[in-house]
């Protein structure tokens, strides 16, 4: 089940004014070819950080005694959505604030609260969360890394891979073992990126989401303090995982309904312009059909959303309704935009072109936040 508590105070207007004022900030800051260079780059600078929290950007759901605005998944949406409308993936601020953040609220001690939210919202800590191994991909209890209490310190050792906001990250929330007691072993500790013993390995050379940094970390014999785990009590880390992966899951088919989205009104776009044999694309039946197929399940997954949405707002988003919305919304994803660049011909495989950077992009949504057939089995179980 969700842990959000229950829908905000916020109306639909307050919703639509944050839309419009997120929409007039990024168009300011964030041109193309300044995404452009993030590209190039694999990696947003810092100072953009520092703008989206003086902006209000960071923290979207920190309550506001800890300085953030208290808001629920409804602005995370807006935010995935303005970001998917300029092809804004890589910027990792998703994941700051509806991936990682949510379990320092939830499941913080007071102390830790106060310690690390404040600086989640103003930009001084982006987050990040490091689950994924080598060799362990979506199956969390093969978890190898492990902490083990010395007095009053943890001391971790292990490897992580795929991690993203890794090499900007100043505060990782590790999913490591801390007994062997199966699942009930797993616990989540916070690692303060200049702690002696951690490091970050390279800054990977992906297919997609070029700008989001997305790293190997290390520990070896990493020294944090036993108050840096993340509840009162050690061992609850995959229950609080399970508990946190519908929000995310929900997040993923959200982003993958804005590329989809924007895949389709690039093409419409791109149709009524291009001619082929004396007149435009669009007036092909082919090309209608194919683009009403997915504007049909475009705005199919649009209100399944919503409704996925309306029950994460008020705790009682499932696991296995997450699981479907994440499925069959980033399989659709992934249909759509490959049909979409179909219809650009030998101009869609040209990289200068945004829908091939969104061919490249919708890739990975059907891979993490557990696979594909992850979701299948997690599906099945209600059979």
């Amino acid at each position: 089940m969700s842990v959000q508590a229950g829908p905000s105070a916020y109306t639909q207007e307050d919703i639509d004014l944050f839309r419009e004022g997120l929409s007039k900030f990024l168009d300011a800051e964030c041109p193309p070819e300044k995404i452009e260079s993030w590209n190039r780059n694999k990696i947003v600078e810092r100072e953009m950080w520092t703008k989206g929290a003086e902006f209000g950007l960071l923290g979207l759901s920190v309550p506001e005694a800890y300085g953030g605005m208290g808001a629920d998944f409804r602005h995370e949406r807006v935010l995935i959505e303005e970001f998917g409308a300029r092809g804004m993936e890589g910027w990792g601020v998703p994941l700051h604030n509806m991936i990682v953040a949510p379990y320092l609220i939830a499941f913080g001690t007071e102390e830790q609260k106060q310690k690390w939210l404040p600086g989640v919202v103003s930009g001084e800590i982006v987050l990040a969360i490091a689950m994924t191994e080598p060799g362990t991909g979506s199956d969390l209890q093969g978890i190898r890394t492990r902490a083990r209490l010395e007095g009053d310190e943890w001391v971790l050792n292990g490897q992580k891979t795929f991690i993203s906001n890794g090499q900007t990250a100043d505060l990782i929330l590790v999913v490591c073992r801390t007994s062997d007691n199966g699942s009930r072993g797993i616990s989540l500790i916070a690692v303060e990126g200049d702690r002696p013993g951690f490091t970050r390995g390279r800054n990977l050379d992906k297919m997609g989401r070029a700008a989001q940094d997305t790293s190997e970390l290390f520990f070896e014999d990493v020294r944090v303090p036993a108050a840096n785990l993340i509840g009162e009590v050690e061992g609850k880390g995959f229950g609080q995982l399970m508990q946190m992966l519908p929000q995310e899951r929900l997040g993923i088919a959200a982003m993958g309904l804005a590329i989809l989205e924007r895949a389709l009104k690039l093409t419409v776009d791109y149709t009524r312009e291009r001619h082929a044999f004396g007149k435009p694309l669009m007036e092909f039946q082919n090309t209608q059909f194919t683009l009403a197929d997915i504007k049909a399940k475009a705005v199919i997954a649009r209100s399944f959303i919503d409704a996925c949405t309306e029950k994460l707002i008020r705790g009682r988003l499932d696991a296995a309704t997450a699981s479907i919305a994440k499925l069959w919304i980033t399989e659709t994803e992934l249909e759509g935009v490959n049909k979409c660049l179909q219809l650009f011909g030998g101009y869609g495989y040209m990289n200068e072109y945004p829908i091939a950077q969104l061919y490249k992009d919708a890739r990975i949504d059907t891979i993490h936040g557990g696979a594909s057939e992850v979701m299948k089995i997690l599906i099945a179980r209600t059979l």
